[in-house]
């Protein structure tokens, strides 16, 4: 099976919402970061065939990834685009389902990016210093 490569939306600011997140959960969170990145790994190596309880489909193409800590239900909500895996939004629930307005903008984002994905692609920067 072929790795799925895992990106991560972009808005037409330049701000990836997601990595955003991300960076600051590592602070913030380090076991719910490293339990976060390592979903995203495992995404990449399973694509579609990765299942519950890691991840589940919720509706209209739009897919979660699932982690639990302590009381706290992380999610990072993506779709397939070919065989790449976009990761569209973050959500963090005390209850089991996602949050209406963070499905609502995973929709809108996923919207944009079928519509222009070369836009809406993250690509880190990197400094040639």
């Amino acid at each position: 099976m072929p790795q799925t490569e895992v990106i991560f939306y972009q808005e037409p600011t330049g701000k990836a919402p997601v990595v955003d997140w991300l960076k600051k959960l590592k602070k913030k969170d380090k076991r719910g970061f490293a339990k976060c990145a390592a979903l995203i790994k495992r995404l990449s190596q399973e694509g579609h065939e990765l299942r519950r309880p890691a991840a589940d489909f919720l509706r209209d193409g739009i897919y979660e990834l699932r982690a639990r800590r302590g009381k706290v239900n992380y999610r990072l909500l993506y779709f397939f685009h070919g065989q790449n895996a976009a990761v569209l939004d973050h959500a963090l629930s005390k209850e089991a389902g996602i949050p209406a307005a963070d499905l609502r903008r995973a929709l809108d984002r996923k919207a944009n990016f079928e519509a222009d994905p070369e836009a809406h692609t993250y690509e880190e920067a990197t400094n040639n210093d």
